[in-house]
């Protein structure tokens, strides 16, 4: 067997991010070959994470990007099990190079995305199995979202150290919204909208707040016959505290969201937001 450099050792730690040890440990097991310790060291990844499945990811980063010119958007959440991996350079600068991709191919699910090539002949997916060789705990691509805006503008705001992220479309592609859209975003990111407005609040979602209004007002002891009415105007009170629209503008509680846009210009309003957040 040839004599394993300390130079192949480096490079090979270079490329994959693997411990020296490690990279030392494959490169004997290949026999000096580097595309075969290579996939030892992806291999050993595989099984870390078969390993490590039934253990809980909430940690990572969270990162939210648009496109120069703003007509595009992606937010994609890169989880891991620890604090200390979630804040480590490598970790962030995959989880950023995937967002990267991601606002390039835009792909429908995060199926795709996973499926995308991360370098030559390495897929997403299969990046991140080796990486979980590397840190040696379990790493997740987790959640992705994007928006096309079709006109327009997508704007992004990342909340308290990549812990969330949020993407806002506004219908108008001026500059002079930039920041108002980015207003609105970090809205989304504090109070956690359920939907844009009335209308796209799930149907079932909708019927549990009726039954949970109707029960609340005949445990008090209204009339059967007034516990719809009850109940739809507590479901009024779930619309402005969970549509984004409709929400009290956290800058100014005296207008709602929509109001604080239509202050800026009668037509403007937001098309679509897409928030992910850890956990």
């Amino acid at each position: 067997m040839s004599e394993i450099k300390a130079s192949d050792v480096k490079a090979l730690r270079d490329q994959t991010g693997a411990g020296m040890m490690d990279c030392k440990k494959a490169l004997i097991e290949a026999g000096g070959d580097f595309e075969a310790a290579t996939d030892i060291l992806r291999k050993k990844g595989q099984k870390l994470s078969l390993k490590r499945a039934d253990r809980e990811a909430k940690e990572g980063v969270v990162i939210a990007k648009t496109s120069d010119n703003k007509s595009n958007g992606v937010v994609v959440r890169l989880s891991c099990e620890t604090d200390f991996v979630a804040k480590n350079e490598d970790f962030v600068g995959l989880a950023d190079t995937i967002a990267d991709i991601a606002l390039t191919k835009l792909p429908e699910s995060l199926e795709d995305l996973l499926a995308l090539e991360f370098t030559s002949g390495m897929s997403i997916g299969e990046k991140i199995t080796e990486q979980i060789g590397v840190t040696g705990e379990k790493m997740d691509l987790s959640a992705y979202g994007k928006i096309v805006a079709n006109g327009g503008q997508v704007l992004p705001y990342i909340h308290m150290g990549h812990k969330a992220g949020v993407i806002v479309a506004l219908n108008k592609d001026d500059a002079q919204f930039e920041e108002p859209g980015k207003n609105v975003a970090m809205q989304v990111a504090a109070m956690k909208p359920i939907a844009l407005d009335k209308d796209q609040v799930d149907a079932s979602v909708v019927k549990k707040e009726i039954e949970i209004g109707m029960d609340q007002a005949r445990q008090e002891g209204k009339p059967e016959a007034m516990l719809e009415k009850i109940a739809m105007g507590k479901l009024g009170k779930f619309y402005k505290q969970n549509t984004l629209l409709n929400q009290q503008y956290v800058k100014d509680n005296k207008m709602s969201v929509s109001d604080y846009l239509k202050s800026l210009d009668a037509d403007l309003t937001v098309t679509d937001f897409k928030h992910i957040a850890l956990g």
